[in-house]
């Protein structure tokens, strides 16, 4: 029974040589090839696991710094090699940083903005980060960096200051409508079932629902609405100015002025002319008196004394349309 045998030299040839037994010819392989072989098979019997195990997928923007964090923690705070190497941390970690920021974006707010809210929050991750933990450092920096842009949202994106118990009633507000929006059929949800579902009172459900309009203001400058024939944003057009209401106090004055027409009308002539003088020429009280010859004292007399008579005379003809027109009564 032959075999052959196949031997490697030194220089990676290899040669081969019958077995005198015959039969099936065998394989030797001397040299390091063989050894090599030899060692693979030596670690997978150590380690039966080495052959199922798979890398830990991870995102392009994470970088090993490991050998970085633990440099980090043997150096004192003061050290200058410390503020150096945290800055380079912090470099190679700033694209995931950046990653996250654009997560926030179309918000409101610009993306260069959240980028640099996001990059601070990096800087204080690195700088708090405990390797000796034994956790990774982006498990520790991704919550980090997105409380960080929610907090910069909740503090500084309202147009006016909101307290933090009503913005999470907007936000669980919000979250039911969405939710209701979806199972019930294009309908908007009433404040009952908002209620219902969020586990609110209909009272805290108003509250939330007022706070979704104060996140983001409107210009008093902002079309509204455009005239026949004035097109969108031209001369007609109507801003969010022109539809407010204000107090015009002239036309109480008018009011005022009509309602005691008749009643002047009805006084003596000497009353009439106290009346004109005090309050059309805005004469004091001694200039009346000098001009019509009479102590200041009995100006102030006749003066009261019309006016007095004026209001009562007002107020009987208020009692009068009152009596003969009375207000409609409340349906039952």
């Amino acid at each position: 029974m032959k075999t052959t045998q196949i031997r490697t030299t030194e220089d990676g040839s290899a040669s081969a040589a019958p077995d005198e037994g015959g039969g099936e010819p065998s394989l030797t392989v001397d040299g390091a090839a063989s050894r090599t072989t030899a060692d693979g098979a030596a670690a997978d019997r150590s380690d039966p696991s080495a052959s199922s195990r798979t890398p830990r997928r991870t995102h392009h923007d994470a970088p090993d710094t490991a050998a970085d964090f633990a440099a980090l923690a043997e150096l004192p705070e003061d050290c200058p090699e410390r503020r150096r190497l945290q800055d380079c941390v912090v470099t190679a970690w700033l694209p995931m940083a950046h990653r996250l920021a654009r997560k926030f974006r179309n918000r409101g707010e610009s993306l260069e903005d959240l980028e640099q809210v996001a990059a601070l929050a990096l800087v204080k991750s690195v700088e708090r980060y405990d390797p000796a933990r034994g956790n990774a450092f982006e498990t520790f920096a991704i919550p980090t960096i997105y409380g960080e842009l929610k907090r910069h949202f909740r503090d500084n994106m309202w147009e006016i200051h909101v307290p933090r118990r009503v913005q999470d009633l907007r936000n669980r507000v919000r979250a039911s409508l969405r939710e209701l929006e979806l199972t019930s059929s294009g309908r908007s949800p009433t404040v009952a079932e908002l209620a219902a579902h969020s586990g609110l009172s209909e009272e805290d459900i108003l509250t939330g629902m007022e706070a979704l309009q104060c996140f983001n203001s409107l210009s008093l400058d902002a079309p509204v609405a455009a005239e026949s024939g004035g097109g969108d944003g031209g001369d007609g057009a109507i801003c969010l100015m022109d539809t407010l209401s204000s107090d015009e106090g002239g036309y109480d004055h008018v009011v005022d002025r009509e309602a005691v027409r008749s009643c002047l009308c009805r006084l003596p002539e000497r009353e009439q002319r106290l009346l004109y003088l005090r309050f059309f020429r805005e004469l004091t009280q001694s200039q009346i008196a000098r001009r019509l010859g009479v102590s200041q004292m009995h100006v102030s007399r006749l003066l009261a004394a019309a006016c007095r008579r004026v209001r009562e005379e007002i107020e009987e003809r208020e009692d009068e349309d009152s009596s003969t027109h009375p207000p409609p009564r409340a349906a039952a």
